[in-house]
């Protein structure tokens, strides 16, 4: 629609979408006591005239857009690498990036409605949330203040319409796992994240499918977890050795699991490969440096930050986008850490 000429006021949206200030007030302020129907009424009054809250206007004058980068923290090299990717696009594009970190229970904690709120009125036109665990009342919020948020590898099933960004991790456990079957391993153990993260449970499965298609008994003593951290590999590893018939091969759900592996092992006098042989998850600047060097499935890591900061300045622009899930290829490194069991 053309947008009216001279200055847009709020009582022109008013009459426009035959609704009281008020009301195009709570919907510009992103208030949930307003009907979906009368909030797109207003919606579609303001992009008619074209009106701008003051806010908006100081947002518009103050340089190039916003948007913001939220994760746990740098020290995940998950995490730094998908930001890597974010930033080097957003540096062709003219946007800046804002990185904010915040842990899985601030995020419960935090009031979704000053969240969104603090967002606005900072300036932020876009939002990238790194394996975060969103509520839906949270997504809703940015939803009525119209800030686009796509969400890389999501920790819980996502509401509809709702973007997100993610790699084959399915068929990565299951190429994990077909390596080491293929060295001519059949006690192979598994070391999970989150039992509530989308992508362990995808990676989880692809490790049994293996195992499955090969007539390989699934062990459970031989799958454990609870998050992507180091620590998991430690307590994974010692599990696994108090066992009167340890596994001879582990795939780790993180390169970060698989650090935690080669410590411990470190510890307990085993050898890597030629003890037990290992394989991690996400391709990161810890595979390349890990003593010995780790065979690892990687994801496209920069490519999915590219992709998520891509599809936030779609949505920015109005663009209705082609599909709602991005998921792109992994693909399996094969370096020091696996070898054949020992005779």
């Amino acid at each position: 629609m053309t947008k009216v000429a001279g200055k847009a006021t709020l009582a022109m949206v008013a009459e426009l979408a035959g609704v009281s200030s008020p009301t195009v007030s709570k919907v510009l302020n992103g208030r949930d006591d307003v009907a979906e129907s009368t909030r797109t009424r207003v919606q579609e009054a303001l992009a008619t005239i074209g009106y701008e809250s003051p806010v908006q206007r100081r947002v518009r004058a103050a340089g190039p857009p916003l948007v913001d980068f939220v994760c746990e923290g740098l020290s995940s090299a998950y995490a730094v690498e998908v930001l890597r990717g974010v930033v080097e696009h957003a540096a062709d594009e003219n946007i800046e990036i804002v990185l904010s970190q915040v842990s899985p229970e601030l995020l419960r904690e935090t009031d979704h409605e000053d969240w969104a709120n603090r967002l606005v009125e900072t300036g932020r036109k876009g939002l990238i949330l790194v394996t975060s665990e969103m509520s839906e009342a949270q997504l809703l919020s940015f939803q009525r203040r119209n800030i686009p948020v796509v969400v890389i590898d999501p920790k819980s099933p996502l509401k509809d319409g709702v973007v997100s960004v993610g790699a084959t991790n399915w068929a990565g456990g299951k190429a994990a796992t077909d390596h080491l079957l293929g060295l001519g391993h059949s006690k192979i153990a598994y070391i999970g994240g989150p039992e509530s993260a989308e992508c362990h449970v995808a990676r989880l499965h692809g490790y049994m499918a293996a195992l499955r298609s090969n007539g390989i008994e699934i062990r459970p003593e031989y799958i454990t977890g609870g998050g992507f951290k180091s620590d998991y590999g430690v307590t994974g590893l010692a599990s696994f050795a108090a066992l009167d018939d340890p596994p001879t091969a582990i795939f780790a759900s993180s390169d970060s699991i698989a650090v935690g592996v080669i410590e411990e092992a470190r510890r307990r006098g085993i050898s890597i490969p030629g003890d037990l042989s290992l394989v991690g998850f996400d391709g990161t600047y810890l595979s390349r440096q890990t003593m010995p060097k780790l065979t690892t499935v990687a994801q496209p890591l920069g490519d999915m930050g590219r992709a998520a900061l891509r599809s936030v300045l779609r949505l920015m622009a109005g663009d209705t986008l082609e599909s709602h899930h991005v998921e792109l290829a992994t693909k399996l490194i094969v370096r020091d850490s696996t070898t054949a069991p020992r005779a």
